[in-house]
């Protein structure tokens, strides 16, 4: 039992956590008649500057050619992670791009004793860590074209089409204001689309009630240590488990997608049965009639880098 728990960890800590994985949906979510929208999904790289097989899997998801990224926060976890960040993200910073901030994007990560993940925690337990350079980073997003939505309400064109997009700074930390962003979207758009980092269903219902069709999250790290056969044991949120990566309903009309992200806390460097992923979001006309009701497809293929630094 000794070898076979020395033998889970090893591979939680030094394969899997570098198994690189793009995971792929169809979501239809798009007004009938409209032509798909490729929107790639990047979350939760808590970024270390030494990580440079990150840097380089990230950078090669340009290939993919989306026609929008968006990014749900927690991108450091380092204060000097930001050049890694930027040489990650710098061929997709050309494309039409959005962003919304995570807690390890305002503070680094601190030592947490897990067994408290498996507890439900609440939002006075949150221990601050060393503030993190959010400004810089944001600076340079911006720099280049990249759009941030917290707290604002945005109209861009994305492959011809409209995009009504409205985020929320992170609940799991309290600092989203949905009030700020509130109402139903009343020009004609092909797409409303809602960001958060944390997935807390109290900001997922306020979006549901505004209309919103899509919304985009992060946070969950899909469980990080799931079961086989079971799913993720904690979503470090008030998500409930089976809905802790991948694409959901939530509500009639809206959809969810949850990305379990592609890092992990260096002071919890592990993950078992949910490696890191990236997403590429196929938006596609809803259905009519009959098939109105059917779910979209999601699916995980993986890659593998040359260098697992």
């Amino acid at each position: 039992m000794a070898g076979l728990g020395a033998a889970t960890i090893g591979y939680a800590a030094l394969i899997e956590r570098r198994h690189w994985t793009l995971r792929t949906a169809t979501l239809p979510v798009l007004p009938a008649g409209s032509p798909s929208l490729r929107v790639l999904h990047v979350s939760d790289l808590h970024m270390m500057p030494e990580q440079h097989s990150k840097q380089r899997w990230v950078a090669e998801l340009a290939e993919l050619e989306p026609d929008l990224v968006v990014n749900t926060g927690d991108n450091l976890a380092d204060p000097n992670a930001v050049p890694g960040v930027l040489r990650a993200l710098e061929p997709l910073l050309p494309l039409p791009g959005l962003f919304v901030f995570g807690s390890n994007d305002y503070y680094g990560p601190t030592p947490k004793n897990p067994a408290k993940y498996l507890q439900r925690r609440r939002r006075n337990q949150w221990i601050k860590g060393v503030p993190l350079p959010w400004r810089d980073m944001r600076a340079a997003l911006l720099e280049r074209g990249w759009l941030d939505a917290t707290h604002r309400r945005l109209r861009l064109e994305v492959a011809g089409q409209s995009v009504a997009v409205a985020g929320v700074d992170d609940p799991h930390i309290g600092r989203d204001r949905y009030d700020s962003i509130a109402g139903p979207v009343t020009e004609p758009t092909s797409l409303r689309l809602g960001l958060t980092h944390s997935p807390e269903p109290r900001v997922l219902d306020r979006f549901v009630a505004d209309g919103y069709d899509l919304i985009m999250a992060g946070h969950t790290h899909g469980g990080q240590l799931r079961v086989p056969f079971y799913g993720a044991l904690v979503t470090n949120c008030g998500l409930d488990r089976s809905r802790a990566r991948g694409a959901s309903r939530w509500g009639a009309h809206t959809w969810l997608h949850v990305s379990a992200g592609l890092g992990t806390s260096p002071y919890a460097p592990v993950r078992f049965a949910c490696p890191p992923e990236a997403s590429l979001l196929t938006l596609v006309a809803r259905p009519v009639g009959p098939r109105a009701a059917e779910t979209g497809d999601s699916r995980a293929r993986s890659s593998t880098a040359a260098d697992v630094s």
